[in-house]
């Protein structure tokens, strides 16, 4: 009896230390390293695991979500719309054998919000970009058309309501992974609201990072062919 009980003690100490270890892992990785595990619950429902994605390429997109109180990251809206055009023109997800997965720092009611405020963040785009008479704009006005003609090249709208979502989309609540990698933040770039720096990682089929990309300020991001070309080399294309 005594043996037994030692023996019992010594499984649920080992059990309990994987758990502790599991529950540990979460924090900065460099390219290289084993990206850390994670399960998170999706906008669309039900879960998803990291390992569970095993033998894919994993393309991990942080949007920065808010940007001030009340008002969005215009780039990371675009920059989503402008991932769903590609996968619907080029089939990325097949053609370079990943599967993207967006992360936000919120609840489920704020990650809906997130994709529902896409189409009009898309038409004020468009406004900017496309005045009703440039002829009549002050030099500020004409400035921002400027500017955002060189920021959204592309002209992208999506329905009201018709948002699609072919990509799992993180509830990361709690913000555990994306505090524990170092990514969530309350004020970061000139705005004081809970958001994540804007970043892509991108994990191997074996699960090792083999890409990392932090923004380093509101208007930095990877361009989309340079991360198809990371991909390329990742899986023997180049």
């Amino acid at each position: 009896m005594k043996k037994t009980v030692i023996f019992t003690v010594a499984v649920v100490a080992a059990v309990c230390g994987l758990i502790a270890a599991e529950e540990a892992v979460i924090k900065p990785v460099t390219v290289g390293q084993p990206m850390p595990d994670f399960t998170l619950p999706t906008y669309q429902g039900g879960t998803v695991t990291l390992s569970a994605l095993r033998g894919k390429n994993v393309m991990i997109i942080f949007p920065r979500g808010y940007a001030a109180e009340g008002y969005w990251c215009t780039i990371c809206n675009y920059k989503y719309a402008e991932l769903l055009e590609l996968e619907r023109t080029r089939e990325i997800r097949k053609n370079y054998n990943v599967e993207i997965l967006i992360v936000l720092p919120y609840g489920p009611d704020v990650v809906k919000a997130w994709v529902d405020v896409l189409p009009e963040q898309l038409d004020k785009i468009k406004e900017r970009k496309h005045p009703a008479d440039p002829a009549k704009l002050d030099d500020k006005g004409k400035q921002t058309m400027e500017r955002y003609s060189r920021l959204f090249p592309l002209d992208l709208s999506v329905k009201k309501g018709e948002v699609p979502t072919p990509f799992p989309i993180l509830i990361d609540a709690d913000r555990k992974l994306s505090k524990g990698l170092g990514l969530f933040m309350t004020e970061w770039g000139g705005g004081k609201v809970d958001q994540n720096i804007p970043s892509v990682y991108i994990v191997d089929a074996g699960g090792t990072l083999q890409f990392k990309y932090i923004g380093q300020s509101t208007v930095d991001r990877p361009e989309y062919d340079y991360l198809f070309r990371v991909l390329e080399v990742i899986n023997g294309m180049r």
